[in-house]
Protein backbone atom coordinates (compact mmCIF):
# COMPACT_ATOMS: atom_id res chain seq x y z
CA UNK A 1 0.00 0.00 0.00
CA UNK A 2 1.09 3.60 -0.51
CA UNK A 3 0.52 7.33 -0.71
CA UNK A 4 -0.17 9.18 -3.80
CA UNK A 5 -0.93 13.06 -3.12
CA UNK A 6 -0.85 13.74 -6.72
CA UNK A 7 -3.72 10.82 -7.93
CA UNK A 8 -6.75 12.10 -10.27
CA UNK A 9 -9.68 9.58 -9.91
CA UNK A 10 -12.20 9.22 -12.24
CA UNK A 11 -15.60 11.80 -13.47
CA UNK A 12 -17.57 9.37 -12.92
CA UNK A 13 -18.75 5.72 -12.49
CA UNK A 14 -18.37 2.94 -15.46
CA UNK A 15 -18.55 -0.60 -16.83
CA UNK A 16 -14.66 -0.61 -15.13
CA UNK A 17 -15.16 1.75 -12.08
CA UNK A 18 -17.58 2.00 -9.45
CA UNK A 19 -17.70 4.67 -6.19
CA UNK A 20 -18.46 3.85 -2.56
CA UNK A 21 -18.66 6.24 0.32
CA UNK A 22 -17.38 3.26 2.23
CA UNK A 23 -16.62 -0.48 2.99
CA UNK A 24 -19.48 -2.87 2.63
CA UNK A 25 -20.55 -5.77 1.40
CA UNK A 26 -21.91 -3.76 -2.01
CA UNK A 27 -17.64 -3.42 -2.31
CA UNK A 28 -17.07 -7.15 -2.41
CA UNK A 29 -20.09 -7.25 -4.77
CA UNK A 30 -19.08 -5.11 -7.43
CA UNK A 31 -15.46 -6.55 -6.88
CA UNK A 32 -17.16 -10.18 -7.79
CA UNK A 33 -18.94 -8.73 -11.00
CA UNK A 34 -16.12 -7.30 -11.83
CA UNK A 35 -14.07 -10.47 -11.63
CA UNK A 36 -16.75 -12.30 -13.72
CA UNK A 37 -16.35 -9.30 -16.38
CA UNK A 38 -13.19 -7.33 -17.66
CA UNK A 39 -12.29 -6.37 -13.93
CA UNK A 40 -12.39 -2.95 -12.63
CA UNK A 41 -11.41 -0.60 -9.65
CA UNK A 42 -13.71 0.50 -6.50
CA UNK A 43 -12.64 3.72 -4.98
CA UNK A 44 -14.02 3.94 -0.92
CA UNK A 45 -14.30 7.19 0.21
CA UNK A 46 -15.90 8.54 -2.66
CA UNK A 47 -19.52 9.56 -3.41
CA UNK A 48 -22.04 8.52 -5.88
CA UNK A 49 -21.26 11.84 -7.75
CA UNK A 50 -17.72 11.97 -7.64
CA UNK A 51 -17.43 14.05 -4.62
CA UNK A 52 -14.63 12.96 -2.21
CA UNK A 53 -15.77 12.16 1.66
CA UNK A 54 -12.45 9.70 2.69
CA UNK A 55 -12.45 7.22 4.94
CA UNK A 56 -10.75 6.77 8.35
CA UNK A 57 -8.29 4.02 8.66
CA UNK A 58 -6.94 2.55 11.71
CA UNK A 59 -3.40 0.15 11.44
CA UNK A 60 -5.58 -3.68 10.69
CA UNK A 61 -8.65 -1.53 8.48
CA UNK A 62 -7.30 -2.56 5.37
CA UNK A 63 -5.85 -6.24 6.01
CA UNK A 64 -9.57 -6.08 7.53
CA UNK A 65 -11.29 -5.82 4.95
CA UNK A 66 -8.88 -7.96 2.72
CA UNK A 67 -9.89 -10.81 4.91
CA UNK A 68 -13.37 -10.10 4.79
CA UNK A 69 -13.10 -10.19 0.94
CA UNK A 70 -10.94 -13.18 1.06
CA UNK A 71 -13.70 -15.03 3.38
CA UNK A 72 -16.88 -14.45 1.52
CA UNK A 73 -15.80 -15.15 -1.47
CA UNK A 74 -15.70 -18.05 -3.60
CA UNK A 75 -12.98 -18.75 -5.49
CA UNK A 76 -11.15 -16.12 -3.07
CA UNK A 77 -10.56 -13.22 -4.55
CA UNK A 78 -7.04 -10.90 -3.09
CA UNK A 79 -7.38 -7.11 -5.07
CA UNK A 80 -4.63 -4.96 -5.31
CA UNK A 81 -4.88 -2.32 -2.83
CA UNK A 82 -4.02 1.47 -2.94
CA UNK A 83 -4.16 3.51 -0.10
CA UNK A 84 -4.23 7.22 -2.02
CA UNK A 85 -4.94 10.52 -0.46
CA UNK A 86 -6.88 12.87 -2.71
CA UNK A 87 -7.88 16.87 -1.81
CA UNK A 88 -6.01 15.98 1.68
CA UNK A 89 -8.85 13.15 1.92
CA UNK A 90 -7.62 9.51 2.23
CA UNK A 91 -9.27 7.06 -0.12
CA UNK A 92 -8.79 3.39 -0.82
CA UNK A 93 -8.52 2.18 -4.11
CA UNK A 94 -9.09 -1.79 -4.75
CA UNK A 95 -7.98 -3.85 -8.35
CA UNK A 96 -9.49 -6.40 -10.06
CA UNK A 97 -8.49 -8.17 -12.51
CA UNK A 98 -10.43 -10.49 -14.41
CA UNK A 99 -10.73 -14.20 -12.93
CA UNK A 100 -9.76 -17.08 -14.33
CA UNK A 101 -11.71 -19.47 -12.96
CA UNK A 102 -15.70 -18.20 -13.24
CA UNK A 103 -17.69 -17.58 -11.67
CA UNK A 104 -17.06 -15.76 -8.75
CA UNK A 105 -19.65 -15.85 -6.10
CA UNK A 106 -20.00 -13.88 -2.68
CA UNK A 107 -22.21 -15.99 -0.08
CA UNK A 108 -23.37 -18.52 -3.18
CA UNK A 109 -24.70 -15.60 -5.51
CA UNK A 110 -22.69 -14.85 -8.94
CA UNK A 111 -22.52 -11.35 -10.26
CA UNK A 112 -21.55 -9.64 -13.74
CA UNK A 113 -20.67 -5.85 -14.44
CA UNK A 114 -22.86 -4.62 -17.09
CA UNK A 115 -22.50 -1.12 -17.82
CA UNK A 116 -22.17 0.54 -14.47
CA UNK A 117 -24.46 -1.72 -12.57
CA UNK A 118 -23.85 -5.13 -10.82
CA UNK A 119 -26.02 -7.96 -12.63
CA UNK A 120 -27.40 -10.88 -10.31
CA UNK A 121 -26.46 -13.99 -12.58
CA UNK A 122 -28.79 -16.84 -13.73
CA UNK A 123 -28.23 -19.94 -13.64
CA UNK A 124 -28.02 -20.42 -17.09
CA UNK A 125 -25.53 -17.88 -17.58
CA UNK A 126 -23.61 -19.22 -14.07
CA UNK A 127 -23.49 -22.57 -16.52
CA UNK A 128 -22.48 -20.83 -19.47
CA UNK A 129 -19.24 -19.09 -17.73
CA UNK A 130 -18.28 -22.17 -15.88
CA UNK A 131 -18.08 -23.64 -19.63
CA UNK A 132 -16.84 -20.67 -21.37
CA UNK A 133 -13.23 -21.41 -18.52
CA UNK A 134 -12.94 -24.67 -19.17
CA UNK A 135 -13.25 -24.14 -22.77
CA UNK A 136 -15.65 -26.89 -22.81
CA UNK A 137 -19.53 -27.33 -23.47
CA UNK A 138 -22.27 -28.84 -21.84
CA UNK A 139 -22.02 -31.76 -23.90
CA UNK A 140 -18.32 -32.57 -23.54
CA UNK A 141 -19.33 -33.44 -19.69
CA UNK A 142 -20.02 -36.89 -18.41
CA UNK A 143 -23.70 -38.23 -18.22
CA UNK A 144 -24.10 -39.53 -14.68
CA UNK A 145 -27.71 -41.23 -15.69
CA UNK A 146 -25.81 -43.09 -18.88
CA UNK A 147 -23.01 -45.19 -20.12
CA UNK A 148 -22.02 -47.60 -22.99
CA UNK A 149 -25.00 -49.95 -22.46
CA UNK A 150 -27.43 -46.91 -23.30
CA UNK A 151 -25.63 -46.35 -26.90
CA UNK A 152 -25.74 -48.49 -30.09
CA UNK A 153 -21.96 -49.86 -31.02
CA UNK A 154 -24.14 -50.14 -34.65
CA UNK A 155 -24.68 -46.66 -34.85
CA UNK A 156 -20.76 -45.85 -34.27
CA UNK A 157 -19.64 -47.79 -36.39
CA UNK A 158 -22.04 -46.32 -39.13
CA UNK A 159 -20.50 -42.85 -38.02
CA UNK A 160 -17.50 -44.11 -38.70
CA UNK A 161 -17.82 -45.49 -42.10
CA UNK A 162 -19.31 -42.11 -43.03
CA UNK A 163 -16.21 -40.37 -41.88
CA UNK A 164 -14.00 -42.82 -43.86
CA UNK A 165 -16.52 -42.11 -47.16
CA UNK A 166 -16.13 -38.46 -46.40
CA UNK A 167 -11.96 -38.39 -46.03
CA UNK A 168 -11.48 -41.48 -48.28
CA UNK A 169 -9.18 -42.71 -45.26
CA UNK A 170 -9.53 -45.44 -43.51
CA UNK A 171 -10.21 -44.99 -39.39
CA UNK A 172 -8.19 -47.98 -37.81
CA UNK A 173 -9.87 -48.08 -33.99
CA UNK A 174 -13.11 -49.95 -32.77
CA UNK A 175 -16.03 -47.87 -31.66
CA UNK A 176 -15.09 -48.32 -28.03
CA UNK A 177 -11.55 -46.96 -29.09
CA UNK A 178 -13.08 -44.13 -31.37
CA UNK A 179 -15.09 -42.37 -29.12
CA UNK A 180 -12.35 -42.04 -26.57
CA UNK A 181 -10.22 -40.65 -29.54
CA UNK A 182 -13.19 -38.11 -29.90
CA UNK A 183 -13.37 -37.35 -26.16
CA UNK A 184 -16.99 -38.78 -26.38
CA UNK A 185 -15.57 -41.22 -23.95
CA UNK A 186 -13.93 -39.63 -20.99
CA UNK A 187 -11.91 -41.41 -18.65
CA UNK A 188 -13.89 -44.36 -19.50
CA UNK A 189 -17.84 -42.29 -19.09
CA UNK A 190 -20.27 -41.61 -21.59
CA UNK A 191 -20.51 -37.30 -22.08
CA UNK A 192 -23.81 -36.12 -22.32
CA UNK A 193 -22.93 -35.71 -26.61
CA UNK A 194 -22.14 -38.82 -27.61
CA UNK A 195 -25.64 -40.21 -25.53
CA UNK A 196 -27.48 -38.14 -27.98
CA UNK A 197 -25.46 -38.96 -30.90
CA UNK A 198 -25.93 -42.45 -30.55
CA UNK A 199 -28.55 -43.42 -28.04
CA UNK A 200 -29.88 -47.07 -28.77
CA UNK A 201 -33.15 -46.61 -28.38
CA UNK A 202 -35.63 -43.94 -26.33
CA UNK A 203 -34.04 -40.65 -25.72
CA UNK A 204 -36.06 -38.49 -23.44
CA UNK A 205 -33.84 -35.16 -23.54
CA UNK A 206 -34.17 -34.93 -27.81
CA UNK A 207 -37.89 -35.17 -28.32
CA UNK A 208 -39.03 -33.49 -31.14
CA UNK A 209 -42.49 -32.97 -32.22
CA UNK A 210 -43.59 -32.28 -36.05
CA UNK A 211 -46.86 -31.56 -37.06
CA UNK A 212 -48.92 -30.46 -40.69
CA UNK A 213 -51.61 -28.21 -39.42
CA UNK A 214 -54.72 -26.69 -41.33
CA UNK A 215 -55.25 -24.44 -38.47
CA UNK A 216 -53.77 -23.27 -36.09
CA UNK A 217 -55.82 -25.79 -33.78
CA UNK A 218 -56.03 -28.27 -36.25
CA UNK A 219 -53.81 -31.12 -36.91
CA UNK A 220 -54.02 -33.37 -39.90
CA UNK A 221 -50.42 -35.47 -39.53
CA UNK A 222 -47.54 -35.77 -36.80
CA UNK A 223 -44.91 -37.36 -35.43
CA UNK A 224 -42.55 -37.42 -31.98
CA UNK A 225 -39.30 -38.81 -32.05
CA UNK A 226 -37.05 -39.52 -29.06
CA UNK A 227 -33.69 -40.46 -30.74
CA UNK A 228 -30.32 -40.07 -31.82
CA UNK A 229 -29.82 -36.38 -33.55
CA UNK A 230 -28.63 -38.57 -36.39
CA UNK A 231 -31.61 -40.06 -37.48
CA UNK A 232 -33.86 -37.13 -35.89
CA UNK A 233 -32.89 -35.29 -38.96
CA UNK A 234 -33.26 -37.65 -41.78
CA UNK A 235 -36.71 -38.68 -40.01
CA UNK A 236 -38.12 -34.49 -39.86
CA UNK A 237 -36.66 -33.89 -43.51
CA UNK A 238 -38.87 -36.84 -44.89
CA UNK A 239 -42.31 -36.16 -42.97
CA UNK A 240 -41.57 -32.65 -43.83
CA UNK A 241 -40.89 -33.63 -47.72
CA UNK A 242 -44.20 -35.38 -47.18
CA UNK A 243 -45.99 -32.94 -47.22
CA UNK A 244 -44.56 -30.06 -49.29
CA UNK A 245 -46.39 -29.40 -52.61
CA UNK A 246 -44.62 -30.29 -56.01
CA UNK A 247 -44.63 -27.38 -58.82
CA UNK A 248 -44.21 -28.85 -62.13
CA UNK A 249 -41.59 -26.71 -64.46
CA UNK A 250 -42.52 -26.87 -68.20
CA UNK A 251 -38.92 -26.71 -70.01
CA UNK A 252 -39.93 -28.03 -73.82
CA UNK A 253 -38.07 -31.22 -72.88
CA UNK A 254 -40.42 -34.06 -73.15
CA UNK A 255 -40.36 -34.59 -69.00
CA UNK A 256 -41.50 -32.05 -66.96
CA UNK A 257 -39.53 -30.79 -64.35
CA UNK A 258 -40.39 -30.97 -60.53
CA UNK A 259 -39.69 -28.17 -57.51
CA UNK A 260 -41.20 -28.06 -54.33
CA UNK A 261 -42.76 -25.13 -53.34
CA UNK A 262 -40.20 -24.92 -50.41
CA UNK A 263 -35.92 -25.16 -50.85
CA UNK A 264 -35.21 -28.52 -49.66
CA UNK A 265 -31.57 -27.16 -48.85
CA UNK A 266 -32.73 -24.61 -46.45
CA UNK A 267 -35.45 -27.43 -44.59
CA UNK A 268 -32.27 -29.34 -44.32
CA UNK A 269 -29.65 -26.43 -42.84
CA UNK A 270 -32.64 -24.86 -40.59
CA UNK A 271 -33.43 -28.63 -39.53
CA UNK A 272 -29.17 -29.34 -38.95
CA UNK A 273 -28.97 -25.84 -36.78
CA UNK A 274 -31.83 -26.39 -35.06
CA UNK A 275 -30.70 -29.91 -33.46
CA UNK A 276 -27.02 -29.14 -33.19
CA UNK A 277 -27.52 -25.85 -31.10
CA UNK A 278 -30.81 -26.87 -29.22
CA UNK A 279 -30.10 -26.21 -25.74
CA UNK A 280 -30.88 -29.91 -24.69
CA UNK A 281 -30.86 -28.77 -21.20
CA UNK A 282 -33.90 -26.90 -21.41
CA UNK A 283 -37.14 -29.50 -20.20
CA UNK A 284 -38.99 -28.54 -23.29
CA UNK A 285 -38.79 -29.92 -26.82
CA UNK A 286 -38.41 -28.37 -30.49
CA UNK A 287 -41.46 -28.22 -32.52
CA UNK A 288 -42.33 -28.12 -36.04
CA UNK A 289 -45.13 -26.43 -37.34
CA UNK A 290 -46.33 -27.06 -41.51
CA UNK A 291 -49.04 -24.91 -42.53
CA UNK A 292 -50.65 -24.42 -46.03
CA UNK A 293 -48.12 -21.06 -46.10
CA UNK A 294 -45.11 -21.29 -44.02
CA UNK A 295 -43.09 -23.46 -41.52
CA UNK A 296 -42.31 -22.29 -38.37
CA UNK A 297 -38.97 -24.11 -36.42
CA UNK A 298 -38.82 -23.66 -32.83
CA UNK A 299 -36.09 -24.85 -30.50
CA UNK A 300 -35.82 -24.18 -26.65
CA UNK A 301 -32.90 -21.88 -25.43
CA UNK A 302 -32.48 -18.32 -26.26
CA UNK A 303 -28.91 -17.73 -28.97
CA UNK A 304 -25.80 -18.62 -27.22
CA UNK A 305 -22.99 -16.13 -26.40
CA UNK A 306 -24.95 -13.20 -26.09
CA UNK A 307 -25.51 -13.16 -29.74
CA UNK A 308 -28.78 -10.78 -31.23
CA UNK A 309 -30.62 -11.35 -34.03
CA UNK A 310 -29.42 -7.85 -35.51
CA UNK A 311 -25.73 -9.89 -34.99
CA UNK A 312 -27.24 -12.69 -36.83
CA UNK A 313 -29.17 -11.41 -40.09
CA UNK A 314 -26.01 -8.65 -40.54
CA UNK A 315 -23.79 -11.12 -40.06
CA UNK A 316 -21.32 -9.23 -37.23
CA UNK A 317 -20.91 -12.08 -34.71
CA UNK A 318 -18.33 -14.55 -34.46
CA UNK A 319 -19.33 -18.19 -34.17
CA UNK A 320 -19.84 -19.68 -30.55
CA UNK A 321 -21.55 -23.54 -30.32
CA UNK A 322 -23.46 -24.21 -27.32
CA UNK A 323 -22.31 -28.19 -28.28
CA UNK A 324 -18.81 -28.10 -29.30
CA UNK A 325 -19.05 -31.82 -29.81
CA UNK A 326 -21.89 -32.17 -31.26
CA UNK A 327 -21.27 -29.92 -33.68
CA UNK A 328 -18.09 -30.98 -34.07
CA UNK A 329 -19.70 -34.86 -35.44
CA UNK A 330 -22.16 -33.29 -37.37
CA UNK A 331 -19.30 -31.26 -39.42
CA UNK A 332 -17.18 -34.99 -38.92
CA UNK A 333 -19.47 -36.69 -41.44
CA UNK A 334 -20.45 -33.31 -43.84
CA UNK A 335 -23.27 -32.50 -42.41
CA UNK A 336 -22.13 -29.06 -41.33
CA UNK A 337 -19.97 -27.13 -43.80
CA UNK A 338 -18.50 -24.21 -41.88
CA UNK A 339 -19.42 -23.32 -38.29
CA UNK A 340 -21.34 -20.03 -38.23
CA UNK A 341 -22.41 -19.67 -41.72
CA UNK A 342 -26.23 -21.61 -41.15
CA UNK A 343 -28.54 -18.42 -41.10
CA UNK A 344 -26.22 -16.42 -44.49
CA UNK A 345 -26.62 -20.10 -45.98
CA UNK A 346 -30.53 -20.21 -45.37
CA UNK A 347 -31.24 -16.87 -46.40
CA UNK A 348 -28.96 -17.05 -49.90
CA UNK A 349 -30.57 -20.64 -50.57
CA UNK A 350 -34.41 -18.79 -50.29
CA UNK A 351 -33.46 -16.00 -52.08
CA UNK A 352 -32.01 -18.35 -55.19
CA UNK A 353 -35.29 -20.25 -55.28
CA UNK A 354 -37.20 -17.32 -55.69
CA UNK A 355 -39.15 -17.33 -52.13
CA UNK A 356 -39.71 -14.36 -49.72
CA UNK A 357 -36.88 -14.40 -47.13
CA UNK A 358 -37.25 -16.27 -43.70
CA UNK A 359 -38.06 -14.37 -39.97
CA UNK A 360 -35.35 -15.54 -37.52
CA UNK A 361 -36.98 -14.21 -33.94
CA UNK A 362 -36.68 -14.79 -30.44
CA UNK A 363 -39.85 -16.43 -29.10
CA UNK A 364 -41.48 -17.59 -26.24
CA UNK A 365 -37.74 -18.11 -23.83
CA UNK A 366 -36.20 -19.62 -27.30
CA UNK A 367 -35.37 -18.86 -31.43
CA UNK A 368 -37.78 -19.93 -34.10
CA UNK A 369 -37.23 -19.56 -38.03
CA UNK A 370 -40.35 -18.78 -40.40
CA UNK A 371 -39.58 -20.17 -43.76
CA UNK A 372 -42.33 -18.97 -45.74
CA UNK A 373 -43.26 -20.24 -49.93
CA UNK A 374 -44.68 -17.65 -50.77
CA UNK A 375 -42.96 -16.09 -53.97
CA UNK A 376 -40.67 -12.94 -54.60
CA UNK A 377 -43.71 -10.62 -56.30
CA UNK A 378 -45.96 -12.60 -58.80
CA UNK A 379 -44.19 -15.34 -61.28
CA UNK A 380 -44.05 -14.79 -64.90
CA UNK A 381 -42.85 -18.26 -65.77
CA UNK A 382 -44.30 -21.65 -66.85
CA UNK A 383 -44.51 -22.85 -63.45
CA UNK A 384 -47.29 -25.24 -63.06
CA UNK A 385 -49.20 -25.61 -59.62
CA UNK A 386 -49.19 -29.64 -58.12
CA UNK A 387 -51.58 -30.82 -56.04
CA UNK A 388 -51.38 -29.98 -51.96
CA UNK A 389 -50.50 -33.93 -51.72
CA UNK A 390 -51.60 -34.67 -54.50
CA UNK A 391 -54.46 -32.55 -55.01
CA UNK A 392 -54.38 -31.15 -59.00
CA UNK A 393 -52.34 -33.72 -60.02
CA UNK A 394 -54.84 -36.15 -59.28
CA UNK A 395 -58.55 -36.55 -60.67
CA UNK A 396 -59.31 -32.97 -60.94
CA UNK A 397 -56.28 -32.68 -63.54
CA UNK A 398 -59.23 -34.49 -66.00
CA UNK A 399 -60.01 -31.48 -68.42
CA UNK A 400 -57.82 -28.97 -67.09
CA UNK A 401 -55.43 -27.60 -69.42
CA UNK A 402 -52.34 -25.61 -69.24
CA UNK A 403 -53.97 -22.50 -69.18
CA UNK A 404 -56.27 -23.64 -66.33
CA UNK A 405 -53.40 -25.22 -64.27
CA UNK A 406 -51.23 -21.99 -64.85
CA UNK A 407 -53.93 -19.71 -63.44
CA UNK A 408 -54.85 -22.15 -60.55
CA UNK A 409 -51.11 -21.66 -59.60
CA UNK A 410 -51.13 -18.06 -59.90
CA UNK A 411 -54.21 -17.72 -57.45
CA UNK A 412 -52.58 -20.10 -54.92
CA UNK A 413 -49.22 -18.93 -54.80
CA UNK A 414 -50.09 -15.54 -54.70
CA UNK A 415 -53.25 -14.69 -52.54
CA UNK A 416 -55.08 -11.88 -52.43
CA UNK A 417 -54.25 -11.33 -56.41
CA UNK A 418 -56.82 -9.41 -57.88
CA UNK A 419 -57.77 -9.23 -62.03
CA UNK A 420 -55.47 -6.82 -63.19
CA UNK A 421 -52.64 -8.45 -61.64
CA UNK A 422 -53.17 -11.62 -63.43
CA UNK A 423 -54.20 -9.71 -66.98
CA UNK A 424 -50.18 -8.03 -65.98
CA UNK A 425 -48.98 -11.60 -65.88
CA UNK A 426 -50.69 -13.43 -68.37
CA UNK A 427 -49.90 -13.16 -72.05
CA UNK A 428 -52.25 -12.57 -75.06
CA UNK A 429 -55.14 -12.61 -73.56
CA UNK A 430 -58.54 -10.73 -72.52
CA UNK A 431 -59.79 -9.32 -69.92
CA UNK A 432 -62.89 -10.81 -71.42
CA UNK A 433 -61.84 -14.01 -72.04
CA UNK A 434 -60.20 -14.11 -68.63
CA UNK A 435 -63.40 -13.73 -66.98
CA UNK A 436 -64.87 -16.20 -68.79
CA UNK A 437 -61.95 -18.87 -67.53
CA UNK A 438 -62.25 -17.68 -64.25
CA UNK A 439 -66.49 -17.86 -64.14
CA UNK A 440 -65.88 -21.89 -65.12
CA UNK A 441 -63.49 -22.58 -62.65
CA UNK A 442 -65.58 -20.89 -60.42
CA UNK A 443 -68.70 -23.14 -61.42
CA UNK A 444 -66.23 -26.19 -61.34
CA UNK A 445 -65.89 -25.11 -57.67
CA UNK A 446 -61.61 -24.98 -58.11
CA UNK A 447 -61.44 -21.38 -57.20
CA UNK A 448 -64.55 -18.99 -55.26
CA UNK A 449 -64.91 -15.49 -55.16
CA UNK A 450 -63.81 -13.43 -52.28
CA UNK A 451 -64.66 -9.90 -51.33
CA UNK A 452 -67.25 -7.61 -53.22
CA UNK A 453 -67.44 -6.92 -57.04
CA UNK A 454 -67.88 -3.58 -56.50
CA UNK A 455 -63.93 -3.47 -55.07
CA UNK A 456 -63.19 -6.30 -57.97
CA UNK A 457 -62.64 -8.86 -54.89
CA UNK A 458 -60.22 -11.40 -55.41
CA UNK A 459 -60.11 -15.29 -55.96
CA UNK A 460 -59.05 -18.32 -54.10
CA UNK A 461 -57.99 -21.84 -54.76
CA UNK A 462 -61.01 -24.08 -52.94
CA UNK A 463 -58.79 -26.72 -51.30
CA UNK A 464 -61.86 -28.71 -49.05
CA UNK A 465 -62.17 -29.43 -53.11
CA UNK A 466 -58.70 -30.37 -54.03
CA UNK A 467 -57.85 -32.82 -50.85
Amino acid sequence: MKKNPTYVIPTAESETVEFKSSFQDEVIITLVAFANAKGGSVYVGVGDKGDIKGVSLGKETVQNWINEIKIKTQPSLIPDVETLEVEGKTIVLLKMQEYPIKPVSIKGKCYKRIGNSNHLMGVEEIANEHLKTINGSWDFYPDPHHSLKDISLEKVSRFIHRIEQRTENKIPYTPVEFLTKMEMLREGKLTFGAYLLFVADYCPISDIQVGRFKSNITIIDSISLNTDLFSEVEEIIAFIKKHLMVEYIITGEPQRTERFDYPLDAIREIVINMIVHRDYRDSSGSVIKIFDNRIEFYNPGKLFGGITIEDLLTGNYSSKSRNKLIAKAFKEVGLIERYGSGIHRVQEICKDYGVIAPVFEEFSGGFRVVLFNEKQGIQKDDTIKGGLSGGLSGGLNDGLNDADRFLLSLIEKNPGIQLKEILSVVENKSQRTLERQIAQLIERKLIERRGSRKTGGYWKVNKEVQS
